[in-house]
Order: C-alpha cells, then sequence, then structure tokens
C-alpha cells in the first residue's frame, strides 16, 4: 500500500483557535478520501505559533533551530500541504508568512496544496483568490480549485443553503486527495531502491 504524507500549517495564535479546528476537519477529510483511495495515510500537524522564537531567531541568525530545521524538512517530505492561517489586515497572518520565507522556495514546487483561512467576518474571504493563491502560484505548487474560508457563523451551522462548511471541506479535502493520487512530480526515486543490474549497467556506462 503506497503512503501520503500530509503536512498540516496551522497558524492559528489561540488555544485552541479557529484555524487549528479548520485544520484538523481537512486533514481527516482529506485522510478519509485517500484511504476510500487505497493509501495509507501520514498526517503531521504543526502549530507554527510553537515556532514563532525559532522562526524570527532564524530570520536574524540564518540558522534554524533543531524543532524548525525538523519542520521545514517535513515540509520538504511532504506530499500535500494543508495550509491555514487567520486573516490580519486583509492578508495571511505575518506568523505564516514568515514560516514560508524560510522555506526554499523550491522545496514547494510541485506539492499538492489546499488553501484555507479563517476571519471575523465574510469579508476577509477574498483574502485566500488575491494572498494565498498568488503567494503558493510563485511557489509552483498544485493547488486544489476549492479553497475554504469558515467565518465565526461556519462553526456549528449545520443548514445554510448548501454552502455548510463540512460540504466545503469535503470537497476541498476531495480535491486534495485527487491531486495525490498517482506519480507524484516532486517525488524523487528512493537511493535504496534496488535497480535491474541492466539499469545499474547503463547508468555506470553513461557516466563514463
Amino acid at each position: 500500500m503506497e503512503t501520503r504524507r500530509i503536512t498540516v500549517l496551522s497558524a492559528g495564535l489561540g488555544v485552541p483557535s479557529s484555524s487549528r479546528l479548520l485544520a484538523d476537519q481537512l486533514a481527516a477529510a482529506a485522510k478519509r478520501h485517500l484511504g476510500e483511495a487505497g493509501y495509507e495515510v501520514r498526517v503531521d500537524i504543526v502549530e507554527l505559533r510553537d515556532l514563532a522564537v525559532d522562526i524570527a531567531n532564524n530570520f536574524v541568525t540564518g540558522y534554524a533551530a533543531p524543532r524548525l530545521a525538523e519542520v521545514i524538512a517535513g515540509v520538504e517530505d511532504s506530499d500535500g500541504i494543508i495550509a491555514v492561517t487567520p486573516v490580519f489586515s486583509a492578508s495571511y497572518s505575518g506568523l505564516f508568512k514568515s514560516f514560508i520565507d524560510v522555506l526554499d522556495p523550491k522545496s514547494l514546487d510541485g506539492k499538492a496544496v489546499l488553501l484555507a483561512a479563517t476571519g471575523g467576518t465574510d469579508r476577509h474571504q477574498m483574502v485566500l483568490d488575491y494572498a494565498m493563491r498568488p503567494l503558493f502560484t510563485y511557489l509552483r505548487t498544485r493547488m486544489t480549485q476549492t479553497s475554504v474560508f469558515a467565518g465565526p457563523q461556519d462553526w456549528g451551522n449545520t443548514d445554510d443553503g448548501g454552502s455548510a462548511l463540512s460540504v466545503r471541506v469535503d470537497r476541498a479535502a476531495g480535491e486534495l486527495a485527487q491531486l495525490l493520487r498517482g506519480e507524484q512530480p516532486h517525488r524523487k526515486a528512493d537511493p535504496m531502491e534496488s535497480l535491474p543490474f541492466e539499469q545499474l549497467l547503463a547508468g555506470i556506462t553513461a557516466g563514463r
């Protein structure tokens, strides 16, 4: 059974935070969709607030502390990313952007990404299309067509004319699962993988 690894980035600041609640729902739905497709799924949830000091120090020193370095490596090794940020000043949070800035831009090339945001009013939902999508387009990721915004009215609401949060979450997660099926463009061959003798010989010959 093939394995897909998903890293969930939650930039929420509160405990608990609506961003984390949304992140958990998206991760659970994506895991269910991939499980139904026959994949084993590993989900790693990263609370960026726990890394705030390390992220700031990284900008000053150019050095990633062990925990931050571990998270960065996890993002680079992931097949898919679920990125959730609260909205501040009509854009993603500074903490969220700061974490993205410490990554090697090339490390996200080709990765499947689901974008989500939370805010105090529906007027902020355009942040997904006007701030987050341009950022992840620059990073050359493959994004789901559906992104998810959750406002105060979404929590506990099960009937809002067909656009309930659970419906949007399921649709976006299904699209992420679809992107994660089959061969992944960013995946490299396992260096320990056993290759046929003819292929090994061809590689040696080509290197002469």
